[in-house]
């Protein structure tokens, strides 16, 4: 086993561990936390983060970053959700819905791999855009008056207690995750976040796989929406703020370095996960679940500084082997010569 993959491992095993133990500790301050009910719960909660922070990922992966996502999420709903309440096809809502992520996703891709724009700064614009366009489209007011059927949807089970959708979300990741990790293409992502300039030289189109990151961030967001529009079953014109740093802090808690280049979707999902879970957990440990997005916030930013250490530490490493194997090559011809 090769030693990228020897530290992917180590992180998806450790965020799991952390998500384990995060369980743990609120089941033994609070044991009626420790039911089969609360714990699906966790997880049916997380479909939409997982979903965005899995999107997230691709554009992490190559080395840049999608604030937009929140609001491309919450336009979709609201766009989605408002043609379902005037009795549009579902169906066609749908692909209304999904033509709107393909178009955010090639505008960011376009600003970002294209026109060499910092991916914080064009992203930060196009989510100002987006949410200017929600508030037109929903206003003061609300979409709220969706057919039972649709939101009925939201609370079908498929396994044991595990939803419809969260179940659709696992098996996507896992198809993701495969398709990342076993084609040739896939591992494109992995190799630009990595080096893109060796990855140009070998004959990888770094703007084209750029684009096509931020096209399927674009979409899975556009996805979240739907589905958030469905279990929500209301959509204001604040719907999806701040999902944004909970997709960043997921991907970073899955073990996705925010350098690009590595980690994986299945931690993005085990991320996801924790992240959704706050709220939750915080009311059975006898917390308000106001303090959500502040520990979102020191989780992040804990996250990113250990990350930053252990790249630093990397590097360093790094020089020192490099140091030594060429100290080690002069010595060597120096004997030969003598």
């Amino acid at each position: 086993m090769s030693v990228e993959k020897k530290i992917l491992k180590a992180r998806e095993t450790t965020s799991f561990l952390f998500l384990v133990a995060l369980f743990l500790i609120v089941g033994i301050i609070n044991p009626s936390f420790l039911t089969p009910s609360n714990i699906s719960a966790c997880f049916n909660t997380s479909v939409v983060y997982t979903l965005i922070a899995v999107g997230m990922a691709f554009a992490i992966f190559v080395g840049e970053i999608d604030v937009s996502v929140g609001s491309n999420m919450g336009l979709v709903a609201a766009v989605v959700g408002t043609m379902i309440q005037n009795g549009s096809n579902w169906l066609v809502a749908f692909l209304v819905g999904i033509l709107i992520g393909v178009i955010v996703g090639l505008v960011n891709g376009w600003g970002v791999a294209v026109m060499k724009v910092p991916s914080l700064i064009f992203t930060l614009g196009t989510n100002g855009i987006l949410r200017g366009l929600m508030y037109l489209q929903v206003g003061v007011e609300q979409v709220n008056q969706l057919p039972k059927a649709f939101k009925d949807i939201a609370s079908m089970t498929l396994i044991g207690s595990f939803t419809i959708y969260y179940c659709c979300a696992v098996v996507l990741t896992i198809i993701i995750h495969y398709l990342l990790t076993n084609t040739r293409r896939g591992r494109y992502f992995i190799a630009v976040g990595d080096n893109v300039g060796g990855a140009e030289l070998v004959g990888i189109p770094a703007t084209r796989t750029k684009v096509l990151a931020y096209v399927i961030c674009g979409v899975l967001s556009a996805v979240a929406g739907i589905i958030f529009c469905s279990r929500i079953g209301i959509v204001t014109s604040l719907s999806g703020n701040g999902y944004e740093m909970k997709a960043v802090a997921a991907c970073v808690l899955g073990g996705i370095s925010l350098s690009g280049g590595v980690g994986s979707v299945i931690g993005a999902g085990i991320g996801a996960v924790i992240m959704a879970s706050i709220s939750y957990l915080l009311v059975f440990m006898g917390f308000s679940s106001n303090y959500d997005n502040a520990i979102t916030g020191v989780i992040l930013i804990t996250i990113v500084v250990v990350d930053a250490l252990m790249q630093r530490r990397a590097a360093v490493r790094n020089r020192h082997a490099r140091l030594a194997a060429r100290t080690l090559a002069a010595v060597s011809e120096k004997e030969g010569e003598q």
